[in-house]
């Protein structure tokens, strides 16, 4: 009787897996903060992407580590950077597998940070043309969503105009348009190798106690041509997942970032927890919240425990 009539459903479909790729061939390189997660060479991901596919998983989204890193991030938009060859091989290895990419600089440059730095500080409008070169090398490489998440200001507006120019009008912007400058990204660092040289990242991401801000980023994302938006993290911004699902009429995401991953791996692996039981409460704490799709790393193992 509680399956009959339970409000909130979830589905394997509701997933999207992010995948961090390195270089090399068959590695799987165990990311020591967030087990069992693995940066995976190129052949080891579409092995990966088999599996995900076989589960019934929504997509995946590609983070990428390179070989070399530079001031300018040109590993990026670099047509045979590691996510670029990750796409066509994907593509190739595992058709029909919704892939979405990370348009970010910050796993690209020398200094961490995700954008032209200038004078200590990241400058904003010198940024938004790598963002857009970057969203138009992923697509042309066979990407179905681009999923800006540097927070920039008219960055949705500069890959949208990129986009259209080189005949990518159909290719939907995933905006990270509610991102906040959080404590939980910790492990993402490691796994992505992307922790700022110097300072942090305020100037850019989002104040935590700011939440009428958030509206406005989305409002503001959505009028410059993003299809989608996502709130970042979930766990700690429910409120703000369930007031953007009352304001705006499109498909809205949630990102169960790393330490809220890592939080409850730690919990579970010293008995403190169920994990099957956390795992499958906060996920459905986040779409009764609102969300059409999650992005997480328990995106497997909720699949095999919901088939």
């Amino acid at each position: 009787m509680r399956a009959l009539v339970r409000e909130t459903r979830l589905d394997p479909a509701n997933f999207v897996l992010p995948l961090f790729i390195c270089p090399g061939e068959g590695v799987r390189r165990p990311i020591g903060s967030m087990p069992p997660q693995c940066q995976l060479s190129i052949d080891s991901a579409v092995e990966e992407c088999r599996e995900i596919k076989s589960l019934g998983i929504g997509g995946i989204i590609l983070f990428g580590l390179p070989e070399t890193k530079d001031e300018l991030a040109s590993g990026a938009y670099d047509d045979q950077g590691i996510v670029q060859r990750a796409i066509r091989a994907i593509r190739r290895e595992a058709p029909g597998l919704l892939v979405m990419t990370d348009v970010c600089n910050c796993e690209y440059t020398s200094h961490g940070h995700c954008g032209l730095v200038v004078d200590g500080d990241v400058d904003n409008d010198a940024t938004l043309e790598w963002l857009a070169k970057s969203a138009v090398s992923h697509a042309r490489a066979g990407a179905d969503v681009v999923a800006p998440s540097d927070m920039m200001d008219g960055r949705v507006a500069a890959i949208r105009k990129a986009l259209d120019g080189a005949g990518y009008a159909k290719i939907p912007i995933l905006s990270y348009a509610a991102k906040f400058a959080s404590v939980f990204y910790g492990p993402f660092r490691e796994a992505a190798d992307s922790a700022p040289q110097f300072g942090d990242r305020r100037s850019y991401q989002m104040d935590p106690a700011n939440a009428r801000e958030a509206m406005r980023e989305i409002a503001l994302d959505l009028e410059e041509g993003a299809d989608m938006i996502m709130v970042k993290p979930a766990l700690a911004y429910l409120d703000l997942i369930r007031e953007a699902r009352d304001r705006f009429d499109v498909p809205i995401s949630a990102y169960q970032v790393s330490g809220e991953y890592s939080m409850i791996m730690a919990a579970a692996a010293n008995g403190w927890i169920d994990l099957e039981r956390a795992m499958l409460e906060t996920l459905t704490s986040i779409r009764r919240a609102g969300a059409d799709f999650i992005l997480t790393y328990f995106a497997k193992p909720a699949a095999r425990l919901l088939a």
